[in-house]
């Protein structure tokens, strides 16, 4: 026989969020569902899986948020067992694997995730490019080359560039989005004021009154004054 339990109760509204998954290969272990509160990684639910790996999260949700979702086996290995995504009202969908249990995930239902997942993507080609181009830096360096140097060096700089007009654009063209003000937050803290203004007089009422939003303006205003003096 095979028994899943859980310490949840399914709910029946408009602010509730239902995570239903499954994780292939799971037959027992404890999943955690997390997020941060006052700047504290704390947990909100706990699922018991025993059997089929299948898991289930009911958990009342104001806005769009980043959450955590932990996966503590059995074997004691805690190495890439989280995968974190963004939250939304109604149904998500998430479907891993144990052995890849983060590089795996697939989720579904979640339109702010589905854009995180986008620029996720394209962050890790800009990382790839980095990494192959100060490679070829520091080789430049060890034989000296200066010209190579200066070059590498200047194609590292315009893809720091690229990146960073890219991340702006980004949150720029979903300003209408809970992603806007998250990647903001998370990876243009020190970004030129002026850009982040016209970002924020896109923002709808709601986006600008999350807590994204709030912090988002923070920044901004924190910005500000670093550029005045």
């Amino acid at each position: 026989m095979i028994f899943i339990t859980s310490c949840n109760t399914p709910v029946t509204n408009n602010d509730i969020m239902q995570i239903d998954g499954v994780i292939s290969g799971l037959r027992k272990g404890s999943l955690f569902l997390k997020k941060y509160q006052d700047s504290i990684l704390v947990t909100i639910d706990s699922f018991s899986i025993k059997g089929n790996g299948k898991f289930n999260f009911y958990t009342k949700l104001n806005q769009p948020e980043i959450f955590h979702l932990y996966l503590k086996k059995d074997d004691g290995d805690s190495l890439n067992d989280r995968i974190i995504f963004f939250g939304s009202k109604g149904k998500i969908k998430i479907e891993t694997r144990l052995k890849t249990f983060e590089s795996s995930a697939r989720i579904e239902g979640s339109e702010n995730n589905d854009l995180l997942e986008e620029y996720k993507s394209i962050g890790r080609k800009f990382n790839s490019k980095s990494l192959e181009l100060f490679k070829l830096y520091l080789e430049a360096q060890k034989n000296q080359k200066i010209e190579l140097i200066d070059s590498f060096q200047k194609q590292i700089d315009n893809l720091n560039r690229r990146r960073y007009l890219y991340t702006l654009n980004f949150a720029n063209t979903h300003s209408d989005k809970m992603i806007s003000p998250y990647i903001i937050i998370t990876e243009m803290a020190n970004a030129n004021p002026s850009y982040l203004d016209t970002i924020g007089k896109k923002m709808p009422d709601i986006i600008k009154n999350s807590k994204y939003g709030k912090s988002f303006y923070k920044i901004l205003e924190r910005n500000k004054k670093i550029n005045l003096n």
